[in-house]
């Protein structure tokens, strides 16, 4: 009997990206075992599931309100149809276990499934759960943390399940990643020779990050650093072309290849998601983390203990500033021995095998229904 497996997550490559992970570790399992993905219309995963190769079904977009309000009213009505969608997914796919990542889909189909007692596994990125994940660890003993210290009722530490071309980059020999780095840096038009400094405020983009580094683009060249700049989709970065001589500075809306700008980069500037924080530790490259300044604080929880290890620094949001860049960032950039201890020290953060150990607790699961 084959087993069919219903992720659910969305919205942004930190539900995304995880869940993509897992579904290429089951298929490289198991390739006729059917997996389907529930997700928006609207989010991320309504170009990269079906670009990887997987059938989207979608559900409306809930958000699930932190505090009182007319949102929270309106909540009843607006889950109930999710749910609804929720159920026909997991009915249609013949679904032996639903996994969700969190955020606005993983609700509906914890929902879902508790209704047609299909198991549930909970996957959780953060350190602080998000409401999601809190409302699907009840219902569950399926439950995945990517941090050691959080706390949800059931849990077991896995890791962060990683896409495999990233991953894979960990195992890659001195002169391998030399070689690659080169191949890399010509891709994106960069110089192959150049220190390189890689700046992304993930899938959707960071103002701050896109308005500080435009300012201090003349500075960066002047000091020949070379720059790959993911603004974010829609958004832009006011750079100006370079001349002859000068150092690139590339800005691109969106990175599908993101394993290609990891390997071009000698230091990346980002914020602190817990994927990109996963990512950059498993790679071994130093970062100077700027966590989103809004919610509950999760972007900094996620960076402080790679940050403690010594991979990497912590900027406030409104530190992050082109006198920032001049007097702290490009000393850093000129010192290859400092950069290269902090890649070190950022791998020791990371759990090489957490896909792996995640989709052991999915087939675990799926078997608990029998």
């Amino acid at each position: 009997m084959t087993t069919s497996v219903l992720l659910a997550g969305g919205g942004t490559a930190g539900h995304v990206s995880p869940l993509l992970a897992l579904a290429d570790c089951l298929r490289r399992r198991n390739p006729a075992m059917t997996v389907t993905v529930l997700g928006t219309a609207e989010g991320l995963e309504a170009r990269l599931v079906p670009a990887h190769g997987y059938e989207l079904r979608t559900v409306p977009k809930v958000p699930l309100p932190r505090r009182p309000g007319p949102d929270l009213v309106r909540l009843p009505g607006r889950l109930r149809g999710a749910v609804r969608a929720a159920a026909d997914a997991v009915q249609q796919s013949g679904a032996d276990v639903v996994v969700g990542f969190g955020g606005y889909v993983a609700a509906p189909a914890y929902l879902a499934a508790r209704r047609r007692g299909v198991p549930i596994v909970v996957h959780e990125q953060n350190p602080l759960p998000g409401v999601a994940n809190r409302l699907g660890a009840r219902l569950t003993r399926f439950v995945a943390t990517t941090f050691p210290d959080t706390k949800l009722a059931h849990s077991v530490h896995t890791g962060m399940p990683l896409r495999h071309q990233i991953s894979s980059l960990a195992s890659l020999t001195v002169d391998e990643r030399a070689a690659r780095q080169m191949s890399a840096r010509a891709a994106l038009g960069l110089d192959r020779d150049r220190t390189t400094l890689l700046v992304t405020g993930g899938s959707l983009g960071a103002q701050r990050l896109n308005e500080t580094f435009g300012a201090a683009a003349a500075d960066l060249r002047a000091a020949g650093v070379q720059v790959l700049h993911v603004s974010g989709t829609g958004k832009q970065v006011d750079v100006e072309p370079a001349v002859d001589g000068q150092a690139p500075y590339v800005v691109l809306p969106y990175a599908d290849r993101m394993d290609e700008a990891y390997l071009a980069a000698d230091l990346v500037v980002c914020r602190a998601g817990a994927n990109t924080v996963c990512e950059l530790a498993t790679v071994g490259l130093p970062a100077a983390y700027v966590p989103l300044p809004i919610g509950n604080g999760e972007q900094r929880l996620n960076a402080e203990p790679v940050v403690a290890a010594g991979g990497g620094l912590l900027v406030d949001d409104v530190g992050c500033t082109p006198d920032w860049v001049r007097q702290v960032l490009l000393p850093l950039l000129a010192d290859p021995t400092s950069l290269h201890a902090m890649g070190e020290a950022a791998t020791r953060f990371v759990v090489p095998d957490a896909d792996e150990r995640l989709a052991d607790l999915v087939l675990s699961a799926a078997g608990s229904r029998s």
